[in-house]
């Protein structure tokens, strides 16, 4: 069985894990890992950068931090993961859903549109690691806060900036399935930093235990809503050994994207399909090979053939507006492309340990499917 995923494996996250447990002695957050990887992304990112417990929770700390409450809206593309609306949701807030492009990013004709004077936040989320026009995004949005959902955008940029670092806060993630992960595990991002202290309150159950520990104060006290968001330090010891590592195992992504993309964009082309791409202005991190079918038919076909030789290359989102939930809040509209993503795209396997006769097997099964169609 070839999976979709497999956590990245280097062989030193053991030996990291025993010295926060047997050397230092710190196995809860805020211990010497957690500050070596908050050094080694804000090295990355030019940023205040906070570990925390998983991108949904930077998500929420961004709800807090903008002080979304009832009777304010929010814009998000309806091609996303459910938590990049939940954060806000949470706090009272009404998601106003935008389409996105062909590639999986928010449209920006319509977040035009859909601006109003309700509208307390956009949240842009970077689609396979990729991006809209960040610039003409911030324009268009002027005083309207952008958070940016960049849970696949860790090592990737627009116009040569690292993704994450338009927004006045940004969320990253650290879940297995990302191109460097620790089982469970976040990022917030900090630009405006007028909310730093109340981020770190937040993150530390509402309290100043931060200032405490580096002597700003001689106790430590509730001063702020907040809940139990900082990493564990084991977790953090397990993610610091791939930050390191980090060009190393971009490489192996590079390799294996490249050779889907030479070996398969001209056969899903003549079948009248794409393969997701980003502009010329983004420089990407390879986080995922996406193909769209003409059909949904052609998708449902390419997942059952490969199924059928032990190969899992899953589809991706049901877009928020056709959910459930979603359309509690939804005008009814029709969102065209989010709705053709949700039908026709599937993705390949692709992850740091995938071996080179995986790969081979994977573009054989996909060539054969693509030929009979």
């Amino acid at each position: 069985m070839i999976p979709f995923n497999k956590p990245v494996h280097l062989g030193t996250e053991l030996t990291a894990m025993a010295e926060a447990i047997l050397k230092n002695g710190h196995v809860a957050g805020g211990g010497p890992f957690g500050k070596r990887c908050e050094e080694m992304l804000e090295r990355m990112l030019g940023l205040r950068t906070l570990l925390v417990t998983s991108c949904t929770h930077a998500l929420e700390m961004a709800a807090l931090l903008l002080e979304v409450g009832p009777g304010d809206e929010f814009i998000v593309p309806s091609y996303t993961f459910v938590s990049t609306a939940n954060a806000f949701v949470l706090r009272g807030a009404r998601p106003v859903f935008a389409d996105v492009d062909a590639q999986g990013n928010l449209d920006l004709a319509h977040v035009e549109r859909l601006l109003g004077p309700r509208t307390k936040a956009v949240v842009v989320v970077h689609y396979a690691g990729n991006s809209c026009d960040m610039e003409a995004l911030l324009k268009l949005c002027g005083k309207v806060p952008v958070v940016e959902d960049a849970a696949q955008a860790l090592a990737a940029s627009f116009d040569g900036r690292p993704l994450g670092t338009f927004g006045v806060c940004s969320a990253f993630s650290f879940h297995e399935t990302k191109n460097i992960g620790c089982g469970e595990g976040g990022a917030l991002t900090l630009r405006d930093p007028n909310l730093i202290d109340r981020a770190e309150y937040m993150r530390d159950k509402g309290t100043n235990r931060r200032k405490f520990q580096h002597g700003l104060v001689d106790k430590y006290t509730w001063v702020d809503v907040g809940s139990s968001y900082v990493l564990s330090d084991l977790n953090a010891a397990y993610l610091s050994t791939q930050l390191e590592a980090l060009s190393r195992i971009q490489e192996r992504r590079r390799q294996i994207y490249s050779a889907y993309e030479e070996a398969l964009t001209g056969p899903v082309e003549r079948v009248g399909g794409y393969v997701i791409k980003g502009s010329p202005r983004n420089t990407g991190n390879q986080h995922l090979f996406a193909v769209v079918f003409r059909s949904p038919e052609h998708r449902t076909g390419f997942i059952a053939h490969m199924r059928k030789h032990d190969i899992i290359a899953p589809f991706h989102y049901v877009a928020l507006h056709q959910s459930p939930m979603g359309q509690r809040f939804h005008d009814g509209s029709q969102l065209p492309a989010s709705e053709r993503l949700t039908g026709c795209l599937v993705r390949l396997p692709l992850f740091f340990n995938m071996t080179d006769a995986e790969l081979s097997t994977v573009i054989g099964r996909a060539q054969e499917f693509l030929r009979a169609l």
